[in-house]
């Protein structure tokens, strides 16, 4: 079963800056969104609770997020270095949970039995999250939607659900020059559609990242966005779009 956020839920608390990819052509780690990443956390956040799950070198992955974000004033920890990586969150005053292998992530989301606890700080206490590709993936009601290969086995495809919809990090059109024949990005999420009880999926293209602050989403970034619902055409939302209705249900 999927988790769901509900209306009972203290979800106006919520703030989520979800971006498709930690490094845009031509450009280092998050300069992209470096801007963006300044005026989410604001000044309030001195520390942030850095989630390096999704690569097998955690400390390398640690050094590079530490760098990144000293530079933009912010001190960071790792979860990988805590001894209890719960109290951790609980003691957390933002939560940056970085991209990798989505499987890889999610299982040790859930082997050091933190996926709970994240969530309630985020949607309780307001405590903003940012994630990058899988740790965008695993904001979302399942990591059905991500494209990466299921190297390990988490005991549940079921994510954070901090919303209420899947998202498509990465998200890549049709190019029609290429030879290649394998299936596109497009039928793998129609392929995903054909299960009944499926949420919509928001393909994300490289450079574009979406901002939750309580019941308000808007598209920020460089790319347009896709959107992809069970039965119906796929739409297209340029920078700027006010994609709220995806956290209401009234898509």
């Amino acid at each position: 079963m999927f988790l769901r956020v509900t209306a009972t839920e203290t979800i106006m608390k919520r703030r989520l800056l979800l971006v498709s990819n930690s490094t845009l052509h031509g450009g280092g780690y998050l300069d992209h969104c470096q801007d963006h990443i300044c005026t989410f956390f604001g000044r309030d956040v001195k520390r942030v609770l850095f989630v390096p799950y999704a690569l097998h070198d955690r400390d390398g992955y640690a050094k590079t997020a530490r760098d990144k974000f000293k530079s933009l004033g912010y001190e960071m920890d790792s979860i990988h270095e805590a001894t209890d990586p719960v109290d951790a969150v609980r003691k957390a005053e933002g939560i940056f949970i970085g991209g990798g292998n989505t499987f890889r992530l999610l299982k040790s989301l859930y082997d050091n039995k933190v996926v709970t606890e994240i969530r309630r700080r985020v949607l309780e206490d307001g405590v903003p999250y940012m994630g990058s590709s899988a740790g965008t993936n695993v904001a979302t009601v399942s990591i059905s939607t991500t494209n990466d290969m299921p190297i390990v086995y988490p005991p549940s495809f079921s994510a954070i659900g901090l919303v209420p919809f899947n998202i498509n990090p990465h998200y890549l059109d049709v190019d029609p020059k290429s030879r290649h024949m394998g299936e596109t990005r497009e039928q793998r999420i129609t392929q995903y559609h054909e299960e009944p009880d499926t949420p919509c999926v928001l393909g994300l293209r490289e450079g574009s990242m979406l901002l939750v602050e309580g019941n308000k989403a808007t598209l920020l970034g460089t790319t347009k966005a896709r959107l992809f619902t069970r039965g119906k055409p796929t739409v297209e939302y340029d920078i700027g779009s006010d994609l709220s209705f995806l956290l209401t249900g009234s898509h």
